[in-house]
């Protein structure tokens, strides 16, 4: 897909969400059409709907963002993509409040989880919402003063909220990486290569050593990896979503890959897409 066609792009949330925002930064010509849930989203992109969704998937500073790792492996979407885009959260209340009006304040989980810090110490009471947009839209429609939503400048322009506090994110670098899914891959031409894959691992001793050494063998880069379980069985074998620094038809991740199915199960791969610049220029860690 080349991000200047215009294309329908699937989003959970509403208008002035970050993931409006960095849908509307990879494709600027595109349709964004919004979704209450990231499962309605991924089922827009399968059936046809949508072109392409964009989701997050991870923060610097609250870390995996919930259900996208179980979501994807079943929608048969591939990742084609990868933005970064710094999140900097508002403090918004109606165009008659002050800050110290505010008692409680509305956000998406990962963002209340991003502000933390800040929120206790200005002892405001955190509820979740759907999403940062929906909250503000929340409070717009409320009317109440008492209430405040954490959300992005535009939201507070859309909603006609008053912005109370810049920056209340506790983290200077607050990044989130989003992921482009599509309903096929792309034929990549980037010398800067990602794949991400997710296995389950066998039940025997040093299996994750195992698992991993195929790639350190085979001089593959691993950027990524995080651990969770199956949530229909609790007490079965892990699951691991790793990010490594290689094409998938490249001999060495095959290679590495060889390896890997004598240690794992359900190998499945996500996608393999191109390096965000965010990544290349060093503003996130490796």
């Amino acid at each position: 897909m080349q991000k200047n066609e215009t294309k329908s792009i699937a989003c959970q949330g509403c208008a002035g969400a970050f993931s409006h925002l960095a849908a509307q930064s990879v494709f600027p010509t595109a349709e964004i059409v919004f979704y209450p849930t990231f499962k309605q989203a991924l089922d827009a992109v399968a059936q046809g709907d949508s072109d392409a969704a964009v989701v997050p998937v991870e923060n610097s500073s609250a870390g995996r963002v919930a259900d996208i790792h179980r979501l994807l492996p079943q929608s048969d979407l591939y990742v084609t993509g990868e933005k970064f885009i710094p999140v900097r959260h508002c403090l918004l209340g109606t165009a008659d409040a002050a800050l110290s009006d505010v008692k409680t304040v509305l956000s998406h989980p990962q963002a209340l989880a991003q502000c933390r810090a800040n929120l206790t110490k200005k002892g405001l009471c955190a509820q979740a919402a759907a999403n940062t947009a929906e909250a503000a839209k929340t409070v717009a429609e409320r009317g109440d003063k008492s209430v405040g939503a954490l959300a992005s400048a535009v939201a507070a322009g859309l909603y006609g909220l008053k912005i109370l506090e810049t920056d209340m994110q506790d983290f200077d670098l607050n990044m989130t990486r989003f992921w482009v899914l599509e309903c096929a891959p792309r034929k990549l031409d980037t010398k800067h290569p990602i794949t991400s894959l997710i296995f389950k691992v066998k039940n025997v001793p040093a299996v994750l050593y195992k698992c991993l050494g195929g790639f350190a063998t085979n001089g593959v880069n691993l950027l990524r990896i995080e651990s969770f379980v199956d949530a229909n069985r609790f007490f079965a074998n892990a699951a691991f979503l790793i990010d490594v620094a290689a094409d998938a038809d490249s001999r060495a991740f095959q290679s590495a890959a060889g390896e890997l199915a004598f240690f794992a199960d359900e190998i499945k791969i996500l996608g393999t897409y191109a390096a965000d610049a965010v990544r290349l220029n060093g503003l996130v860690k490796q």
